[in-house]
């Protein structure tokens, strides 16, 4: 393969293509904590055209790609193979238009999240995606996951802010489909086949995404409350009470919160210890009218024995320190060590039942086990890391991910709610899809990449892990 990527590099040249020896390390893996690994080669294109090229290349050779974007994925998708090329689409960064009229960013793949939020701000508007990671993660990466995060109970996930995409083929066909109208009913919506579908289809070059007006006004309460139940009544009321203005509802078990807010130092917001934490937060474009509204459905909750204690936020810095544990798993490696984590999807029925199985079952297994639970229950997403302090590096992650998954299984789960499949979760996949399903997944793979070049292995792939 040497000649191979050699001529890679003269074809597009070096700017474009390094060759394996010179690749930086951080193109070596993601957040998956999978082996380091060096690819054949590095591209690093700055324009559709040379995406095409490159990918008609190693379609004729039958070389695999991996495309990446930020490198925040926690599910291995951007990982590469030592027989393939890596196509990272950071060049790709460029915010080519924000129309404030119809409400549109058109913006390169490699945009990072935080640039096009800040961009979609300065016009007065809103991009209605926020996760964690917006200050590395890019677009391209966040439509080929169909990332989920913070603001899903209000405006969706990642799909649902998509109207156009540019897409190139594993042989280099360039799908333009760029719309920017908001209904556009012409045939198969072909851009759905590409978001969430994390490379396997095809590689996102460029998209335009919904925009909203930019509420001026935002309410945050930090509310403890007894259980569950407690919680999920909570969050019936504040639909209720809110409708639309309800952007955020957060919850952190004693698990969690006791945990990092100790570990971290960052302490809690309120007196003494609940049997669950919810951060709510509201938005709207009346100061007085947000903040009464939360007022209001605070001072009612509490009334009914929802609420056993909380606060709301006097000014942005308030709101900050509520937000501070529930953004804190940054410092996993520090307070927490070596863990294996987990982006599942529960029934809202049933996550009470999901949190008390999955912690006692790790905890029988694993005795000195910590099993941390927190998530963005409005979207029946729970998130869990489990750490087994004796183990160090090498967790026992095949045995955790068993509990995990199987206890997701039975409760009518999925065991990727927003971080995709990509090479950890593909032997769990057949957990949440059927038979019937996967093969349908693998016969779109076989129609838009026939030799099988686009990120092998991963996902509904068939194809045997290098």
């Amino acid at each position: 393969m040497t000649d191979f990527t050699k001529t890679l590099q003269d074809t597009f040249g070096e700017k474009v293509v390094t060759l394996r020896g010179e690749i930086p390390e951080k193109y070596w893996n993601d957040w998956a904590g999978l082996p380091a690994t060096e690819p054949l080669a590095l591209a690093r294109p700055s324009t559709t055209e040379e995406v095409s090229g490159l990918l008609a290349a190693c379609h004729a050779a039958g070389v695999p790609v991996v495309p990446q974007g930020g490198l925040t994925g926690i599910s291995g998708a951007a990982h590469p193979q030592a027989d393939g090329i890596v196509l990272s689409l950071e060049r790709f960064d460029a915010i080519e238009a924000i129309d404030t009229d119809a409400g549109t960013i058109t913006a390169g793949a490699g945009v990072i999240l935080e640039t096009a939020q800040n961009a979609a701000a300065d016009k007065g508007m809103m991009l209605g995606i926020d996760i964690g990671a917006r200050g590395s993660c890019q677009l391209g990466g966040v439509l080929a996951t169909n990332a989920g995060g913070n603001t899903v109970v209000r405006y969706g996930m990642a799909r649902d802010h998509v109207l156009g995409l540019e897409v190139v083929l594993a042989d280099g066909t360039v799908i333009d489909g760029m719309n920017t109208m908001l209904k556009n009913n012409a045939g198969l919506d072909l851009k759905q086949l590409f978001i969430g579908s994390e490379g396997l289809l095809g590689i996102i070059t460029r998209c335009v995404l919904r925009l909203h007006p930019n509420p001026p006004a935002k309410a945050t309460a930090f509310l403890g409350c007894a259980d569950t139940a407690s919680v999920i009544a909570l969050l019936r009321a504040a639909r209720g009470a809110l409708g639309p203005m309800l952007s955020s509802f957060e919850v952190m078990w004693p698990s969690f919160f006791h945990f990092m807010s100790k570990g971290t130092g960052l302490g809690s917001p309120l007196d003494g210890e609940h049997g669950a934490y919810v951060i709510l937060e509201a938005t709207g474009f009346d100061a007085e009218a947000t903040r009464g509204a939360m007022e209001n459905l605070f001072e009612k909750a509490f009334e009914d024995g929802l609420v056993e204690d909380g606060v709301l936020a006097n000014s942005v810095k308030e709101e900050r320190a509520l937000w501070a544990v529930r953004e804190s798993p940054a410092e996993y490696e520090t307070v927490l060590g070596p863990l294996v984590p987990f982006d599942v999807g529960i029934p809202i029925a049933k996550m009470d039942e999901a949190v008390t199985r999955i912690e006692a079952a790790v905890a029988d297994a694993f005795p000195t086990a910590r099993s941390l639970s927190y998530g963005h229950i409005g979207d029946s997403n729970l998130h869990v890391v489990v750490n087994v302090p004796e183990a160090g590096r090498a967790q026992p992650e095949k045995e955790i991910k068993k509990i995990v998954y199987g206890i997701t299984r039975e409760l009518g789960g999925t065991v990727s709610a927003e971080h995709g499949i990509g090479a950890i979760k593909r032997d769990y996949l057949g957990y949440s899809r059927t038979e019937a399903e996967i093969a349908l997944m693998r016969t779109i793979k076989a129609a838009l990449d026939p030799k099988g070049i686009l990120n092998p292995a991963k996902s509904f792939d068939a194809g045997m892990a290098a």
